[in-house]
């Protein structure tokens, strides 16, 4: 029962964000603003954390294999990522150094306390 539970909720949370994202026509995709409606729900703990642990749990455990659809999904846009390696390359590394420094910094200041 705490399966399907917290499936319900993982998925009322993402429908609900793909609603929003149709009807405000947001850049934004509807996953995104479904993962965030349920991290608001949990944090703020208008639904208890437990109830959604279960389905995560398992998707954890599972991760691996929910990316094998996106992928083999990517191989349709080969010629578009081969004419765009150089953009994808450096926005991959400059957003990685970003959040590297962000961290540092944030690090340094917590040990500091």
């Amino acid at each position: 029962m705490a399966y399907l539970r917290s499936f319900a909720i993982i998925l009322v949370c993402l429908f609900a964000g793909k609603a929003i994202q149709h009807l405000t026509h947001l850049a934004i995709p509807g996953s995104i603003i479904g993962m965030l409606i349920l991290f608001f729900i949990l944090s703020t703990g208008i639904i208890p954390s437990h109830w959604a642990k279960e389905s995560c749990h398992l998707m954890i455990r599972h991760m691996a294999l929910l990316f094998v659809p996106v992928a083999v999904g990517l191989v349709n846009y080969l010629d578009l990522i081969a004419e765009n390696t150089l953009p994808i390359l450096l926005s991959t590394l400059g957003s990685s150094l970003i959040v590297f420094l962000i961290l540092g910094i944030a690090v340094d200041k917590k040990e500091k306390q």
